[in-house]
């Protein structure tokens, strides 16, 4: 059992905001979601300002909810732990602070963040909201072309910072975006872990260090580093974090800098002291002007023991963004509030209706697929710890739940095409990371070449390719689609020369040879891509959760 003050794991990122709101008269929480939103958004829409939204997932405690106030962000949506938040999830938070002067969406660099953000940035942008996006990703530990690019980590505030700053002088939207882009661009962060994290839901470390061990160049989801290393004191620790972000940004003598001394989560303040002095030690040593330095926790990774460094070479310009006011709790100023605040959510803009029969084959899929992502929770999880974050086997398991729970009100009446539609949006509100989108998309293309007339044969290739587009992934970089394209081809060439049940099975055994063969593959795409040949023996837990449930699915409909 994890040692942990909590009440029930699927509870945590709920109960933990509205503790949040308890404390912080200013943040209310959107109804029926894990948004943090200012309660006075009304106001700051009336006033004309650009509004400012981020998030992911939760487990980085203060961000993102403690940096929503003014001068800072309007609104932060949470994911599960270390769980990017779904479509469905973000675009709530984007209506719910959508201002006629536009919303900025800041968002760290990690697959799930970007396709959840920007699929919901689309939807919004069909419904009128003006929305800029800006990326962060300022981990020098990785090299810019690596796997899935650079991620974003701790800098990330600052970027919060400078961009609440620039809106509250009523500056426009391509202004407020360039603000925060210009910080985005220069400033640096590499940490280093003394311990692993625990997720709530996982029970288990996502990787273990002995005694004299750490971890170089880790991020913040508690997966393993890019380099092992014996124990350093607090100055070499600081020294080689400071001069990878100076030699990698290019900040030499002369330069002014801010700089940020976040601690990981179980770091003690008395620590984080000491490597803030450390590093504005080293960095003066280099002749760099240390203008503003702070050290706390900024953005966390659960209970890791461990810091990291941030530096970004400011001007005049991004000085007085910096010193600007805020009343943001977690930069760090709070007022008491007696009850938890909060704001009802705007209406959802989609559902479905209707009644699917427990014997239509559409149905009977969806329900042995789940069945079997379910069973397998425990095992997927496992596999993606040892290769990634160790979030998967829950997500896939949690959106199971959802399909199993909600498709007997399916519109089985208007045909198959409108099955997939209503499970997509049962995926796309349920499921977070990397994988709600990407299922969401296999079903939504699937569902469109259904509508055109196409056959099943049709419909699985087109949904293979939505996948491609969307994830960016293609046959050999280690993803879902090395189990999905094979079984979609041998299904299409198969289908002529035999029944669909056939065709089906001997997809289902494509799968699984495409799954097997990742075990052999370097990841290029995915957090697993930051770990290089330390994945290699175990297959992709994406691909083995495709083999798995249309595995499920052939034995089904063959019966």
């Amino acid at each position: 059992m994890v040692k942990k003050l909590i009440n029930d794991a699927g509870d945590v990122v709920g109960e933990a905001l509205d503790g949040l709101t308890r404390t912080c008269a200013g943040i209310a929480r959107l109804a029926g979601s894990t948004t943090a939103v200012r309660a006075d958004v009304d106001e700051v829409r009336a006033a004309g300002q650009v509004t400012l939204l981020s998030g992911g997932g939760a487990g980085h405690e203060p961000a993102h909810a403690g940096y929503v106030g003014p001068g800072m962000l309007t609104a932060a949506v949470a994911g599960e732990v270390f769980t990017s938040p779904s479509v469905d999830a973000v675009l709530d938070g984007i209506r719910a602070v959508a201002s006629p002067a536009g919303v900025l969406l800041i968002v760290k660099n990690y697959t799930g963040d970007r396709l959840n953000f920007g699929l919901a940035a689309e939807l919004a942008r069909a419904e009128g909201i003006d929305v800029a996006t800006v990326v962060v990703g300022d981990d020098v530990a990785l090299a810019a072309e690596a796997g899935a690019g650079r991620r974003g980590l701790a800098g990330t505030v600052l970027v919060h910072k400078v961009a609440g700053a620039t809106a509250a002088t009523g500056a426009k939207l391509d202004k407020v975006a360039a603000a925060a882009q210009r910080a985005a661009d220069a400033v640096g962060t590499m940490g280093v872990a003394l311990s692993p994290c625990t997720v709530p839901a996982a029970g288990q470390p996502g990787f273990m260090l002995d005694v004299d061990e750490i971890e170089w160049g880790l991020g913040i989801h508690g997966e393993p580093g890019v380099e092992r290393a014996d124990l350093r004191s607090a100055a070499a620790v600081a020294q080689r974090l400071v001069e990878a972000i100076a030699d990698d940004r290019g900040i030499g003598a002369g330069q002014r800098v801010a700089v940020l001394a976040n601690g990981l989560g179980a770091t003690p303040p008395m620590e984080l002291s000491i490597v803030a002095d450390a590093a504005a030690r080293c960095l003066t040593d280099r002749g760099i002007v240390v203008a503003r330095i702070w050290a706390g926790n900024f953005l966390t990774a659960l209970d890791m023991s461990g810091c990291s460094i941030s530096v970004l070479p400011v001007d005049d310009a991004l000085l007085a963004a910096l010193d600007a006011p805020t009343s943001a709790p977690a930069w760090p100023q709070t007022v008491t509030a007696v009850e938890p605040a909060v704001r009802q959510a705007p209406p959802a803009s989609d559902g479905v209706a209707g009644t699917l029969n427990g014997d239509d084959p559409v149905r009977r899929a969806l329900e042995a697929a789940a069945e079997t992502l379910i069973s397998a929770r425990d095992e997927l999880t496992e596999l993606d710890r040892e290769v990634g974050d160790g979030d998967m086997g829950i997500s896939l398991a949690r959106g199971a739940a959802a399909v199993l729970a909600e498709c007997p009100a399916y519109p089985g009446d208007a045909g198959p095409a409108a099955v997939l539609r209503a499970a997509s949006a049962t995926v796309r509100r349920s499921v977070g990371g990397t994988s709600g989108p990407l299922y969401a998309v296999l079903l939504l293309r699937a569902a469109a070449s259904l509508e055109e007339g196409g056959d099943w044969a049709t419909a699985f290739r087109a949904a293979v390719a939505g996948v491609c587009e969307v994830g960016g992934a293609d046959v050999g970089d280690r993803t879902m689609v090395d189990a999905l394209a094979p079984a979609a081809e041998t299904f299409s060439a198969r289908l002529p020369y035999s029944s669909g049940r056939q065709a089906l099975t001997e997809a289902a055994e494509a799968a699984a040879t495409g799954a097997a063969a990742t075990a052999d593959i370097r990841a290029r795409l995915g957090r697993s891509s930051y770990l290089g040949d330390r994945v290699l023996g175990r297959p992709d837990p994406g691909a083995e959760a495709v083999a798995r449930w249309l595995a499920a699915v052939a034995h089904t409909l063959d019966g």
